[in-house]
């Protein structure tokens, strides 16, 4: 068995106390820095990779709403939209007025836009 007092080669003297656990303290001290290295690489990209995969679920099932709206809208205006003013076969005004519909979004959000130019420039 090793004493923890003697010294690791002859002729040195290093004074060890006995009440300290040498094995204990290395095992926390490398633990402490694996989890600092895991805090700072592990744990940032497990957030990234979540936020990846949550925001193209979200997207996908958005456009898929989005689609489904827009064809509940054309059925719902279909079935209202007046026989004497658009005839019998009039599904071709309830794809123009949800198509406009549409367009007027998109018209306004492209004048929100901002260039690259301007974006800079409000920072």
């Amino acid at each position: 068995m090793v004493d923890v007092g003697t010294p690791a080669r002859p002729g040195r003297s290093v004074a060890i106390p006995e009440d300290q656990d040498w094995a204990t303290q290395a095992a926390d001290t490398i633990e402490r820095a694996v989890g600092t290295v895991r805090d700072k690489t592990t744990d940032p990209a497990l957030t990234m990779s979540r936020a990846l995969v949550y925001g193209l679920f979200a997207a996908i099932v958005g456009v898929a709403a989005l689609v489904l709206l827009a064809i509940a809208a054309v059925r719902l205006i279909d079935v209202y939209l007046p026989d004497s003013i658009f005839g019998e076969t009039h599904t071709w005004a309830a794809h123009l007025l949800v198509g406009a519909l549409f367009a007027i979004v998109g018209l306004v959000l492209w004048a929100r836009r901002r260039t690259p130019v301007e974006e800079t420039r409000a920072a």
